[in-house]
């Protein structure tokens, strides 16, 4: 049996015992809520064009604002994966910030005469550090307008940009709001709204590539728990996962599921493509699997087909796992080709949504493998569902 649909069929009374109430259906949904996404944001399509063109986008190139994409974690990685996308369909800079380097250096990151949009992203709303960049922002800096994209209608943030003519709160359906520890289906519909965001005026032409986004993705799932269930029995103490572009962001995403779900048992490393030579490809070992988002544009693709054969004819690594939409060329570099078994065309710039999933799905095995509640899988408290304990200064 697939093992995915193997643990979505446990006992609700095992699910309890084993920690597996919320991940697995966490995972499993995200192609039917990234449909209900779109539709939810396309209800207000007129709205979003409105605040983003009272907030300079659609005007003339010297009076466009800095787009600021700002988050914590995993929502820091949403601003990643989607800064390539917003900077090409909105014609103006666009700059991932994550709110803990706000958080200390705020002053550092403002002008007074710049023009600013925030684009803030939280599953909860109540990350300590997003709560108080975006309170600090709203009482000292006229100059920034706000787009919160949250999960949790009740969350702190959400609450403080009620009633404000310099903010819209874009707060997702209650069924992204993920109860487990980590972000699965609330990171990727974050990725969907933002996509969303920057085809505001060209939804047209965003709605197939969400369709083949979703299809890519159910056949994607079960491919990719079949290979992940295989890999976390393999005993590997460590992970590299690398891509170029938007795919570092996913990268980057893929390695903190692993380093969360398994309470660090697997230590996960990232790194763009081409910088893994310069020093941390001397990490890589035999206990390590090696894992590369390949591009499926041209040029980037063949740095990354460069750097599988190398890794491969220097013996550095076990395995080496190629995820693709498009498996061309790559069954000779790589040890396992993982793709979605159709023929769909999705650009790089949107595939963060999809890629993830395989890193997910990486970390439930490995958790289950290693005895922990993928739930819940910090038995120290190490770490937890919304950060805790950051004092303020």
């Amino acid at each position: 049996m697939d093992p995915l649909l193997a643990l979505l069929n446990t006992t609700a009374a095992e699910k309890a015992e084993r920690g597996l109430e919320h991940t697995p259906r966490e995972i499993a949904q995200q192609p039917a809520t990234w449909l209900a996404t779109f539709r939810q944001i396309r209800k207000r399509q007129v709205e979003v064009a409105d605040f983003l063109a009272g907030a300079g986008i659609n005007g003339p190139h010297a009076e466009k604002p800095t787009i600021y994409l700002v988050g914590a974690g995993s929502s820091d990685y949403i601003g990643r994966s989607l800064h390539h996308l917003l900077q090409s369909k909105w014609q103006c800079e666009v700059v991932p910030v994550a709110s803990t380097d706000l958080l200390i250096d705020f002053s550092e990151y403002m002008l007074a005469n710049r023009r600013y949009l925030w684009l803030s992203f939280s599953r909860s709303g109540d990350s300590p550090e997003g709560v108080t960049v975006l309170e600090r922002a709203l009482a000292e800096c006229p100059n920034i307008s706000h787009i919160l994209v949250s999960c949790n209608a009740g969350g702190c943030m959400n609450k403080v940009v009620q009633n404000r003519g310099n903010c819209l709160s874009l707060v997702l359906d209650d069924a992204t709001n993920d109860r487990g520890l980590a972000m699965t289906s609330s990171f990727s519909n974050m990725v969907l709204a933002g996509q969303i965001l920057a085809h505001t005026w060209s939804l047209e032409e965003y709605e197939p590539i969400l369709h083949a986004l979703v299809e890519a993705a159910k056949e994607f799932l079960h491919r990719a728990a079949a290979l992940a269930s295989k890999l976390t029995t393999d005993g590997y103490k460590r992970a590299c996962f690398v891509g170029s572009g938007v795919l570092a962001g996913a990268a980057m995403e893929c390695a903190l599921k692993l380093l969360e779900l398994t309470a660090g048992r697997v230590q996960a490393m990232t790194q763009p493509t081409l910088a893994l030579r310069h020093g941390p490809m001397a990490a890589l070992d035999q206990e390590t699997l090696f894992v590369s988002l390949v591009s499926s544009q041209i040029q980037r693709r063949k740095y990354d087909i460069d750097l599988l054969h190398e890794i491969g004819s220097k013996e550095l690594v076990r395995t080496r796992v190629a995820v693709a939409t498009e498996p061309h060329g790559l069954c000779a570099e790589a040890d396992y080709v993982l793709a979605p078994d159709g023929t769909y065309t999705i650009p790089d710039m949107y595939r963060p949504a999809l890629d993830v999933i395989f890193g997910q799905l990486l970390g439930l095995f490995a958790s289950i493998e290693a005895g922990l509640k993928p739930d819940n899988p910090s038995p120290n408290g190490a770490i937890s569902r919304v950060v805790q304990n950051v004092d303020i200064y």
